[in-house]
This record gives structure tokens, C-alpha cells and sequence, in this order.
């Protein structure tokens, strides 16, 4: 969940490595730092964001051509000065920075201090680059060697990259769950957590696989080893990723801009997949395994946060339209709860950056029991998508605020997609039912932009209650998820408590709570229920809530019975999730904003989790 940026050239490292710690500043904002050899070992850290950082470097840009550069999200040890990275050894001739957790930190730590090391930080970090001065030491060992050996007595995630200052040209890094990407510029090198902060100077990368460790030396190239040390020749990869796509063009806000983004990048999502008019969609990935989709005895879908809200709704649109068991599982507890897996399911894991770590555990279980992966992910060669079956990108270019927004509306596009093909080609929905899901789904991204055209409708109703200490969001059906996903983008950015519950069973507790204080938002489009709705919306007005209810356009009883209502474009219900979340985005921002709160980067959170 930290971000890593190291550079080794011809050019001055620091202002690279803090121009791509920026970059990265939304995988963690609690501390950062920097180290660049100068003769010395130059180190600055501090606690705050990446702009704190440069006000600490009084005497202006460290000179140099090798350095790293960290920004982080705390695991190990309280957000300071002193646990921020980079770590440096016993003798301060080594300097690391690490994305992950090193599990059995405490004996190790233990061993070290019984041969008289002595640590500074709380970190399981400071005790790693101790473990590698130690081997290194006793051995008289290379770098890249020590920490190949060092990283043999390891258990845990990691990402990690170090200098030392008496080999001035040379960095060596290594990779265990948590990402790290290598980029191979004009006479220059970069490692990061992703590609972004390399961008700027080249397009070609090579995507680290665990256990692998790499020594990048400026006068004589790189080598990738294994953890066994077995010499590796990876392919080089080209990156198709624009520097433009990382600003936040005119925006104020990375959130807002990608809200906005919508239309663009839920027809991204469908483009060359559907084809209305032709009346046929498909997914490559999809088509090359459909016997597995069709055979199927059971759909699991596992996922974390925003992506397990988008697997919910997948679960409605399996069950309904393909008529296959689904069920919903929190990758977090997937793999702890000794689940059943048989050859026959299908395990679907969602994840935006590919690289969630509870997501990834799922994965690497239900692969050893037999079942077939499907992976959908934003992020291309990114560990999921090497490591499932199949699957598709969702192709919503890079989401650089905290809250997920457009890559929630793209999975869901994906999800959709999905289900009315398998819908079709298992003979549960008509062709003319068929065509007709088509035909609208390819009609989103026109209507997603006129629920945009309302925005000022939406901030003067967020203006109204921005001062709430809480929220309820109510939804039934399909909505029923998009309540929780409402309830989660009000208290990621907002700071206000908020829950999400199906209607019906807001009289089963939550209901104690409505008071004339309350703000309850009601996703009211289902025609299924619509009925069944008024009556949760009456029982809300007997207790003086404050109803904001989401509607279908034309719907003029609830509307009369609201105190706010946001009118979205009629449209299949299957679909509805896919518009009914844009002014629930627009709402959680908007109150956001009037509240102070930083909307990009919100307190104790970060956009890639990956560590458990």
C-alpha cells in the first residue's frame, strides 16, 4: 500500500523520485522519504505528504544519481518521523524502503539485537535492512547476494529497493506479494510500484513475479534472479499509459474528474465487446472458456471493498438472467473460513489494481482446488491478471483518487456483460430479451452523462445535509448494493457514519435511529418493488427523516413524497446499478468537499491494499 519510486541514471534522481513519489501519493500519505548518494547517503524523511517532505530538504534538491524515494501507509508503527522510510543499517551504509509486512519481524529482530544491533524505528522494515547488513557482513557478501539470503529467512509480503553507499552506481530490489514494476529508459532505470511515476521517461517495463530480485547497475545493465538464484530473461513490456491521464486536467479533484470520466470509460468498458444493433456481445476471455462458464455448477465471486459491492450486484445478474448459484465472498475471509471448491465453480475475483493482496490469497486457493479463475482487473500485467485462468480488463485507465468510482462503474459494465451473454447462450433469456439488454446497455454512457447535467441539483441537496453525523441508504433488488456502495463513498471521503441496509429491513433495527436529524437515501427505481418502496419511504416520514430518494424519471408519487429526489433516466432493471450510483458519487463528493475533508486522499486509507 506504499509507494515506491527508485531511480538510477544520468540525470539528478531527486527531482524524478519526488515528482513520482507524487504520483503515488495515493497508495499512502501518512510519512515520506527520500535517499540519494552524494558521496554520502543523503536521507530526509519526515511525517506528512510528499510536500512536507520538500520543506524539510532546506538546503534545497540533493544532487545525485541513484536514489529511492517512499511515501507510506503505516502498518508497522505509528505515522512519524522516525518509522517513515527509507530505513537505514546498523552502519548507515545501507538504505531501504519496503512495501508489505514482514511477519516473523519479532524473532528475527529478537536474533539481531542478541548480536548487538540496535534499532531506532517500531518498523518491521528497520529490522530487514538489519538482517541484510548481518548476512552481508558475516559473509562478505555482494548486495544482491545478502539480500537474496537474507530474503530466504523472510515470511511475509514485500517490495523492496536498496542503495549502498559503497556501491554508488547500483540498487537491488525484490518482490513478494505487493508489486513492483521495473522501467527501462534512454540509459536510465526506475523501479515503482506501478508504472506512473516512470511514464514520463519511458514506455517499456517488465512486471517483477515473486521471488524474483533485481540488481540494476548504471555501468553495467540488470540481472533478475530468483530467490533460488536461477537467472531470469523476462519479456519487456510496452505500456500504453499517458501522461495526461495522471493529471487532473481542470478538475479540482481526481474524484471529480473521474466521476466525470464516466461515460468515456463505461463505453471503453463495452467497446469491440457488444454490438446491439449486430445483436451479439462477447468478452475474449469469456469465449475461450465459455464450456466452463456454462458448465458451471457454481459462480463465487471474491473481491474487498468497492470491487465485493460490484460482486453483489454480479450476484443478482447471475442468478436472474443465467439462472447459475452465485455467491458473494469477502476475499479476506475466503481463504480463512476453509471454504468448499469444487473443479466445477467458477471463481470470479474483482480487484481494480490487480494487486489486493486478501484477493490475490483467494485466488492462489481456489486455484489449488481445481476451480477455474476469472480474473477482471483495471490494471494490465498486473499479479491477478498473470495469475488467474482468464478474465477481461475493464480498461478504465488509471483511478488515482482513494474512492473508487469509474473503475466500480467499469467492473460493473464487465459484470453485466457477462451475465446477459451467459444469460443468452444458456437459453434463460430471449433473443428479443437479448436485444433489448444490448441495446440499453449501450445506451449508459448517454445517460450516465444527462445524470451528470444535474450535478448542481445534487450539491444543493449535499448543502442540506452536509452537517448529518449520520446517513442511511436503503435499496431493494438490485439497488440493494448500490445502498452499501452510497453508504461507503459518504464515509471514505465524508467522515460521516453511514450504513447500508435492504429496505425491508430497515424496521428489523435501523429504524431506531430515524430522527429528524437522519438523512436516509432510498435508491427507489426498482419496478419490481416499487411498491413496497413507498411504504419503507412512509415509515421513514412517520419518524420526520429526511428522505433523498433516487428516482426513475416521471416518478411523480414518490417524488411528492420526498424531501429531496434525483430523477435518473428510465431503464431495464437489471441495469439500473449501473446509473443509479452516478448522483450517490456526486452527493458523497459534494458533502465531502463542504466539509473540509480531502477527497483524494482520505484519512487512514489508501487506494491499493496490498497487504492483509
Amino acid at each position: 500500500m506504499c509507494g515506491i519510486v527508485a531511480y538510477v541514471g544520468e540525470k539528478e534522481a531527486y527531482p524524478i523520485i519526488i515528482e513520482g513519489l507524487k504520483r503515488l501519493e495515493y497508495r499512502g500519505y501518512d510519512s515520506a522519504g527520500i535517499s540519494v548518494i552524494n558521496g554520502d547517503l543523503a536521507t530526509f524523511k519526515c511525517k506528512g505528504k510528499v510536500s512536507d517532505l520538500e520543506a524539510v530538504i532546506l538546503d534545497g534538491p540533493l544532487h545525485g544519481n541513484v536514489g529511492i524515494g517512499h511515501t507510506r501507509w503505516a502498518t508497522h508503527g505509528v505515522p512519524n518521523d522516525v518509522n517513515a522510510h527509507p530505513h537505514l543499517s546498523g552502519d548507515g551504509n545501507l538504505s531501504i524502503i519496503h512495501n508489505g509486512i514482514i511477519e516473523n519481524y519479532a524473532p528475527l529482530k529478537q536474533a539481531l539485537e542478541n548480536l548487538g544491533h540496535v534499532f531506532k524505528s517500531d518498523t518491521d522494515t528497520e529490522v530487514l535492512i538489519h538482517l541484510i547488513e548481518e548476512v552481508k557482513k558475516e559473509d562478505n557478501l555482494s548486495l544482491e547476494e545478502a539480500t537474496r539470503r537474507a530474503l530466504q529467512k523472510v515470511v511475509g509480503a514485500y517490495a523492496i529497493v536498496i542503495l549502498d553507499k559503497e556501491n554508488p552506481h547500483k540498487i537491488v530490489g525484490a518482490k513478494k506479494s505487493s508489486p513492483l514494476v521495473f522501467g527501462i529508459g534512454d540509459g536510465e532505470y526506475f523501479l515503482a510500484s506501478d508504472a506512473s511515476p516512470m511514464v514520463k521517461y519511458t514506455d517499456k517495463v517488465i512486471y517483477l513475479k515473486d521471488e524474483e530480485i533485481i540488481t540494476i547497475d548504471l555501468n553495467e545493465g540488470y540481472e533478475i534472479r530468483t530467490i533460488e538464484n536461477e537467472i531470469k530473461k523476462p519479456k519487456v513490456l510496452q505500456i500504453d499509459l499517458k501522461i495526461e491521464e495522471l493529471e487532473k486536467g481542470g478538475y479540482e479533484h481526481f474524484m471529480l474528474k473521474e466521476i466525470y470520466q464516466q461515460p468515456i470509460t463505461i463505453a471503453e468498458s463495452m467497446r469491440g465487446r457488444i454490438n446491439a444493433a449486430e445483436g451479439w456481445g462477447k468478452l475474449g476471455g469469456m469465449e475461450l472458456h465459455m464450456n466452463r462458464f456454462l458448465n458451471a455448477k457454481r459462480i463465487v465471486l471474491t473481491a474487498c471493498g468497492t470491487s465485493w459491492h460490484a460482486a453483489m450486484i454480479a450476484e443478482y445478474l447471475f442468478e436472474d438472467l443465467a439462472r447459475i448459484p452465485t455467491e458473494v465472498e469477502y476475499a479476506s475471509e475466503f481463504r480463512y473460513r476453509n471454504p468448499i471448491i469444487s473443479p466445477d465453480d467458477v471463481i470470479i475475483a474483482l480487484s481494480q489494481s490487480g494487486e489486493t493482496a486478501d484477493t490475490l490469497a483467494a485466488v492462489k486457493l481456489a486455484k489449488s482446488k481445481g476451480a477455474f479463475i476469472y480474473g477482471i482487473v483495471n490494471n494490465v500485467g498486473s499479479t491477478i491478471a498473470r495469475t488467474t485462468d482468464s478474465g477481461s480488463y475493464i480498461h478504465a485507465g488509471p483511478e488515482i483518487g482513494v474512492a473508487s468510482t469509474k473503475a466500480f462503474t467499469s467492473q460493473l459494465t464487465v459484470l453485466t456483460l457477462m451475465a446477459i451473454i451467459l444469460g443468452y447462450q444458456k437459453g434463460k433469456i430471449s433473443e428479443d430479451y437479448y436485444r433489448q439488454l444490448l441495446a440499453e446497455m449501450e445506451s449508459v454512457p448517454t445517460l450516465v452523462s444527462k445524470i451528470l447535467a444535474k450535478a448542481d441539483q445534487i450539491k444543493y441537496i449535499a448543502g442540506e445535509v452536509r452537517n448529518a453525523s449520520n446517513a442511511l441508504y436503503l435499496g431493494r433488488g438490485y439497488n440493494f448494493p448500490i445502498a452499501l456502495e452510497g453508504a461507503l463513498k459518504l464515509k471514505e471521503i465524508s467522515y460521516i457514519h453511514a450504513e447500508g441496509y435492504p429496505a425491508a429491513e430497515m424496521k428489523h433495527g435501523p429504524i431506531a435511529l430515524i430522527d429528524m436529524y437522519m438523512p436516509v437515501v432510498i435508491i427507489a427505481t426498482n419496478k419490481s418493488a416499487h411498491e413496497k418502496i413507498i411504504s419503507n419511504i412512509q415509515e421513514v416520514k412517520a419518524r420526520k427523516g429526511i428522505v433523498i430518494a433516487v428516482i426513475t424519471e416521471g416518478d411523480q408519487t414518490i417524488k411528492e413524497m420526498a424531501d429531496f429526489s434525483i430523477e435518473i433516466p428510465n431503464i431495464a432493471e437489471p441495469l439500473s446499478p449501473l446509473l443509479a450510483v452516478i448522483p450517490l458519487q456526486i452527493l458523497s463528493y459534494h458533502i465531502a468537499v463542504m466539509r473540509g475533508c480531502h477527497v483524494d486522499q482520505p484519512r487512514n486509507l489508501a487506494k491499493s491494499v496490498t497487504v492483509e
